[in-house]
């Protein structure tokens, strides 16, 4: 039973759906928030018609016996808002930011943000990954992740596929079965 309903994590709904358009100097910059302060300023964002995703995930867990779900962001501490030098400016007078981070590589993390909100949509138990791990590179070849690009690795109940937000150096793995991937190249697929 959720506790709250899932709130919007993406604005607007197409930000990730097309290609990166660095229109009017609108570049996209991390926000690392204040502890547990993602959610309240993705709502602000939201109120001002801002660009933001915030992805979240489900957590499980039981309480006094009952089963409980919440929606918690994916990678804690920190918001992608896309726009100018005067969305930077409003982010940090909402006195929820920390610090914002300039991305050197403006394709780089919206190619990975898009890998990681179509891993989410997949629905197929996502799981936070705070350090990158190492792992075999592949290329999902079936299903609803065919044509990405990303790593295996083993854990105790099978194999996962992990997609990377190099510049935070975390990322999100979601379940996979070995007939869905091919080694890149023509090289054998070798798991940790």
């Amino acid at each position: 039973m959720p506790i709250l309903p899932p709130e919007t994590s993406l604005f607007p709904d197409d930000l990730l759906s097309s290609p990166l358009d660095n229109e009017e100097g609108k570049l996209w910059w991390v926000l690392h928030s204040r502890p547990r302060a993602e959610k309240c300023l993705a709502r602000q964002f939201l109120s001002r018609h801002v660009s933001f995703y915030l992805p979240l995930h489900a957590r499980r867990w039981v309480s006094r016996g009952r089963p409980l779900r919440s929606h918690m962001p994916l990678f804690p501490g920190y918001v992608f808002v896309h726009g100018d030098a005067e969305t930077r400016r409003a982010a940090l007078a909402t006195n929820l930011v920390v610090s914002v981070f300039p991305v050197p590589n403006q394709e780089q993390l919206h190619a990975d943000l898009v890998r990681v909100q179509r891993a989410l949509a997949t629905g197929s138990s996502p799981a936070p990954e705070e350090a990158l791990q190492p792992g075999a590179v592949v290329k999902i070849v079936e299903g609803p992740l065919a044509g990405l690009e990303g790593k295996i690795i083993r854990r105790k109940n099978g194999l996962r596929f992990l997609v990377e937000v190099q510049f935070l150096r975390r990322g999100v793995s979601v379940e996979i079965e070995e007939a869905m991937i091919r080694g890149l190249e023509g090289a054998a697929v070798a798991y940790c």
